[in-house]
């Protein structure tokens, strides 16, 4: 009953925070002014840090070029359960599975020529993330795989060959289909490999792997071609492609990853999301530019985070409880 009481009692403080929590905090990251009771450790790439103005201003100070952001879901999460959580949030953006395992990244910040450059490029690397998961810690959630699978690099090869199609036919599946399957072991061969590394350096944390958001709209007749705050020169076959048979059988690999690991859970966020794809009026993701032109590269924003961010506390919670 202790258990029960405790998650009655956090999910209606996380419900009445729920208004609060998507407006910038001043202090966020701040530690709680009593202990936390569980340690958690946040790992992943730039749909886990945030990375886009979309998802809120980047914190830290100095900036460490991995753009976390204060209205990703890990630091939303921080906000709703504080006093439940200790966080160390270490994603970063264009991280790969490697990274998490046991690479070191050279953070990019927001340094993408010749779409944008960053003044404080280049940074410092930062250490393989999984250095951050230690023996006490209790939950590690971790969102990593696209860069893995080259998903930024098959988008940037998708524009240049639908430009100028007219949006007609689909040129990106035609040149690229035959490499996508050895893409995908990958995933899942790196995947596998991260996960023990996990488990191995917290024997009895709960790991939840959390997936892909749906960017892509099941009707692609949704997306306007050539307009740039969705796809821009992405044709319509095309992205019915990628969302078939790259970003759906990304998350399978993940979710497959997950049920081969003790301990390990898989958190969905495709399900929830397919109505608020790039191309659809509440939009939980921005397209390459956002409305006001900020380079956004299809990444999350405040709303998907904070749809992760419920879906995730969820899945923290059943997995304390479960403890």
């Amino acid at each position: 009953m202790t258990h029960l009481r405790k998650r009655l009692t956090l999910l209606g403080s996380t419900a009445a925070l729920a208004a609060s929590a998507i407006v910038p905090s001043q202090i966020a990251g701040a530690s709680p002014a009593a202990a936390a009771s569980y340690e958690w450790v946040a790992l992943g790439d730039s749909y886990t840090a945030g990375v886009i103005p979309a998802a809120g201003d980047t914190f830290e100070v100095p900036r460490d070029g991995c753009e976390r952001t204060d209205r990703s879901y890990p630091q939303v999460i921080d906000r709703d359960l504080g006093s439940l959580l200790d966080l160390t949030n270490v994603s970063c953006g264009a991280a790969t599975i490697e990274n998490v395992t046991s690479r070191a990244q050279e953070p990019i910040g927001r340094h993408l020529p010749p779409f944008s450059e960053d003044p404080d490029y280049p940074f410092p690397p930062v250490p393989p993330q999984s250095e951050s998961v230690r023996a006490s810690t209790n939950v590690v959630t971790v969102g990593v795989g696209g860069n893995t699978l080259g998903f930024a690099d098959i988008l940037r090869k998708c524009l240049e060959l639908g430009s100028g199609s007219e949006g007609e036919g689909t040129p990106c599946k035609d040149d690229l289909t035959a490499g996508i399957p050895a893409r995908l072991a990958k995933v899942s061969s790196d995947y596998d490999k991260m996960l023990t590394v996990l488990h191995e350096r917290s024997p009895k944390a709960k790991i939840l792997a959390v997936g892909y958001p749906a960017v892509i709209p099941k009707d692609t007749s949704k997306c306007s071609y050539n307009n740039f705050e969705q796809f821009g020169s992405i044709t319509p076959g095309d992205l019915a492609w990628l969302r078939i048979d790259v970003l759906e059988p990304l998350n399978q690999a993940i979710d497959k990853s997950a049920g081969s690991h003790d301990a390990t859970s898989f958190v969905n966020l495709y399900d929830s999301s397919v109505n608020h794809s790039v191309c659809d009026a509440g939009k939980w993701a921005e397209g390459i530019l956002t409305d006001n032109q900020q380079l956004a590269l299809v990444h999350p924003n405040a709303a998907g985070h904070r749809n992760a961010a419920d879906l995730v506390t969820s899945a923290v919670l059943n997995s304390l409880d479960a403890g």
